[in-house]
């Protein structure tokens, strides 16, 4: 049974040797991300291109992701590189301050608005949280704090403010341009960071299409704001990423857990696709093997039903790119024969056509014995559908169109098939779909097959016909 949690895995200087390339490829990865905060456009279209053109040659497409830096809230620079702050020192983040000017009393920051955001009793975290400070007189763009917890603080580390509330923009005039270069090589799927709302989706999504892009919307899920309108946020976007460093950041490490399976849940509830984030092997960037909380941290999201883990700094600057995605797949495989099946939707009311064949086949392939579902599809809508719904049935994606296939690489428990339907006659098309399975060796004869697709071949959300066929039996039909 091949693995049905999706990997994505971040390219950087660790994933660059053409060696590397093809085993990294090889050993699972589904989806590359280009992290757009490091790297100029050039490093990223060699990259894309690449892995791409490596993947298709062993037979085993990737998609590509392109994550937008958003408005990363930061210090600025110190004389002398970093300080020490000591608990119960004063320290001063201070607008005014030259950007490379700090000092031991006072940094500048990159975000002049800050000390509108926030007032006396404030907390604000520095450094993932590393460093905390308390606010305690605000005026004239200057933010005075006392130190609470105090350690090194270098050049240009992060902000955020317990509890969320920046009204920082969630796409900056650099995002803007890296949709634009997003589109401009056929990003499968673009991350937006630091979403508030559904609209910042929504905005990211018109400039994206508008440049020519034609992927999904992936919104990242960093703010304490954003919780508040996650339905919002979800049904605006393609799928949603629980980006655990920033929002545990802002909610507080205990409370992490709860939101992510929450948001887990809520997610293939509304019948988007979510992925978990960051630090999931933070270990193997210099070991060759995970931690035991490490195995228990992806294995807990696999079967709380997350579509994808992905790796940062593992895969990019990590000693052990193949290794670390190898520990992921063998972890995965193994959380999925603890997974059971869904009772999702069972109550629902369908709002299309296709929609209902989705679940009809789903619910036929979880309760009469099929050992798997063959979707012809020209967007992947039905395919998304129907692998909202936990089983263990593989669902294959059967269309000639590539980014379609791409698309589907994200979604659990679903993969992509090269099929171009090449008869009208319907006989036909059945027998050559199951003629597909058999020689991928993915069933043999005897085995219940469920086929979906639509009588009307190339139109859009037209899938409204389930057919139940047993493998072997196929040959005997296109005969007559």
């Amino acid at each position: 049974m091949p693995r049905r949690t999706k990997i994505v895995a971040t390219l950087g200087p660790a994933t660059d040797d053409p060696a590397v390339m093809d085993n990294f490829i090889a050993a699972g990865v589904d989806v590359v991300r280009l992290n757009l905060s490091h790297d100029s456009h050039a490093r990223h279209r060699e990259r894309a291109e690449r892995f791409r053109e490596r993947g298709l040659a062993i037979n085993h497409e990737v998609a590509v992701l392109m994550d937008l830096q958003g408005p990363k809230i930061r210090i600025g620079k110190f004389t002398e590189g970093k300080i020490e702050l000591m608990p119960g020192a004063t320290f001063a983040i201070d607008s005014a301050c030259a950007i490379n000017a700090g000092d031991s009393t006072q940094v500048g920051t990159t975000y002049l608005e800050l000390a509108n955001d926030v007032t006396s009793g404030d907390t604000l975290l520095l450094d993932d949280g590393a460093i905390e400070l308390k606010v305690v007189a605000v005026a004239n763009g200057r933010i005075d704090c006392t130190v609470v917890v105090g350690g090194t603080l270098s050049n240009n580390k992060g902000i955020n403010k317990k509890g969320g509330g920046l009204s920082a923009p969630a796409l900056t005039d650099k995002d803007k341009d890296d949709i634009r270069f997003a589109a401009e090589i056929d990003a499968d799927y673009l991350a937006v960071s630091f979403v508030r709302n559904g609209d910042d989706v929504r905005l990211a999504r018109e400039l994206f299409y508008a440049a020519g892009g034609r992927g999904g919307i992936i919104a990242k899920i960093e703010r304490a704001e954003a919780l508040n309108q996650i339905d919002d946020i979800i049904n605006a976007s393609d799928a949603i990423m629980v980006a655990r460093g920033d929002l545990g950041v802002e909610i507080g490490d205990a409370e992490l857990p709860a939101v992510q399976k929450r948001l887990i849940s809520r997610a293939r509830e509304l019948n988007s696709v979510v992925i978990t984030a960051t630090q999931m092997m933070q270990s193997m960037i210099e070991h060759p093997i995970p931690t035991r909380a490490e195995v228990f941290d992806v294995a807990n999201a696999v079967l709380d039903g997350t579509d994808a883990v992905m790796l940062s700094a593992e895969s990019s600057i990590g000693r052990y790119p193949v290794k670390v995605v190898e520990a992921l797949d063998r972890i995965c495989i193994e959380a999925e024969k603890g997974t059971t099946r869904s009772g999702h939707r069972l109550d629902s009311v369908f709002g299309r056509v296709d929609e209902a064949i989705a679940m009809a086949a789903m619910y036929t392939a979880n309760h009469l014995g099929v050992k798997a579902i063959a979707a012809l599809t020209e967007t992947g809508s039905t395919v998304k559908w129907m692998s909202r719904i936990r089983s263990g049935i593989p669902i294959y994606a059967m269309t000639r169109f590539a980014p379609t296939r791409r698309k589907v690489k994200l979604f659990r428990g679903a993969y992509p098939v090269s099929f171009d339907v090449a008869s009208t006659d319907m006989h036909e098309v059945n027998y050559e779909v199951i003629e597909e399975l058999l020689r991928r060796g993915t069933v043999r004869n005897g085995d219940l097959v469920i086929i979906t697709k639509g009588d009307r071949s190339g139109v859009e959300g037209q899938t409204n016909i389930m057919k139940i066929m047993r493998v072997g039996e196929h040959r005997l039909l296109n005969e007559d």
